[in-house]
């Protein structure tokens, strides 16, 4: 048994600690995957990727990492452009603000002294939408310094090796994972053992039916010993999702429909919708969407029907009308709205409810 982990950590442990950095760095030679990221050492580019990948797949990123590469090649072109483009060019990866805090960044970075990416902790952590975990990536992946991450699949692997019979985002538990984070991470090949034991909750110590006889840390894994792999981590007690009616509205006129920006601040920030409005309680969608018309300069409304969505905090029954553009409306002061034919919808960051009444969109002709 070592008592004191690696890095004064403290942490107990029943196996050497520095043998499971060797057996990932082994396995990692054979096994890890070869993503577009992996080509560079570049902090910009490790700093786009890991945004991306926060709460999404790899499988998802990849196409829209290519796109903003191929638009935004460094940091100052990033900065330099309007933040609407972003904005556009994020639309379908979900939980816009990281596409704000991006843009904001890269600002940050394009006007401080140098115009040098920050290379220590602390000055990744001032930058707008970047956490202990992601800022430990890029010191790791771009710097190679050892730094811990704790990203959803680090965590996994963690409570599984040494068996955390806890709430993993308990405070409690937060202290313990973090603490064995960072004795495990070795000061050699930080770039490596960083990408390695995040192959390894991504690709074996899945979320459900863990390929443990293939895994390299087998040996070690208290969960594994124990038969809670399949068990860990603990699952916390589901809060209620609330869910929300609203009603979306689409405009016509002159064969065009009418779409409008939400504003930059708040949920799904800089996104293209529809004209629309939460169904109060006592008030039906029907009446809900004939005073939406009547704002709009619209007439009668016409149901098209419903979509479905869940959004991160919250489930959205959205019922779709039309209406007949009749008479002029005052576009409130900061508004930007545009009329377009139907077939240029899809080319818009319509955010995920209004993308998905397209299809009653189209139907209605």
């Amino acid at each position: 048994m070592t008592p004191l982990g690696a890095n004064g950590s403290g942490a107990d442990f029943s196996f050497d600690p520095a043998e499971v950095s060797r057996r990932l760095l082994a396995w990692y030679s054979d096994a890890g995957r070869d993503l577009p990221w992996r080509h560079s050492r570049d902090p910009y580019r490790i700093w786009l990727s890991e945004v991306m990948l926060q709460q999404t797949t790899v499988e998802a990123v990849i196409p829209y990492y290519l796109r903003f590469l191929a638009r935004f090649d460094d940091v100052h072109a990033l900065a330099a452009a309007p933040l609407d483009e972003v904005i556009d060019l994020w639309a379908g990866l979900g939980y816009y603000s990281r596409a704000r805090n991006l843009h904001a960044a890269a600002r940050q970075v394009a006007s401080a002294p140098g115009e040098i990416f920050p290379d220590t902790l602390e000055g990744l952590m001032a930058l707008p939408g970047i956490g202990r975990s992601t800022a430990g990536a890029i010191l790791s992946i771009a710097f190679d310094r050892p730094a811990p991450i704790l990203d959803g699949n680090v965590r996994r692997v963690l409570c599984r090796l040494f068996a955390l019979e806890e709430n993993p985002r308990g405070s409690a538990a937060e202290k313990k994972l973090w603490a064995w984070a960072a004795a495990l991470t070795p000061a050699d090949r930080s770039h490596d053992y960083a990408q390695a034991i995040m192959d390894l909750g991504a690709t074996l110590c899945v979320p459900r039916r863990p390929a443990c006889p293939r895994c390299p840390l087998a040996g070690l894994c208290r969960a594994r010993v124990l038969g809670l792999a399949e068990k860990l981590p603990l699952k916390a007690a589901k809060k209620a999702v609330p869910e929300i009616m609203r009603v979306a509205l689409l405009v016509r006129r002159q064969g065009e429909v009418l779409i409008c920006r939400r504003p930059y601040h708040g949920l799904l920030g800089g996104m293209w919708e529809f004209p629309d409005a939460e169904v109060s309680a006592g008030r039906s969608p029907d009446a809900t969407a004939a005073e939406l018309a009547a704002r709009w300069g619209g007439a009668e409304v016409q149901s098209l029907g419903a979509v479905r969505h869940a959004y991160s905090h919250f489930r959205l029954d959205l019922r779709v009308y039309a209406t007949l553009f009749k008479g002029a409306r005052r576009v409130a002061e900061g508004e930007e709205c545009r009329w377009l034919p139907p077939a240029a919808l899809s080319e818009f960051a319509l955010h995920g409810a209004h993308k998905k009444a397209l299809d009653l969109v189209a139907g209605a002709g």
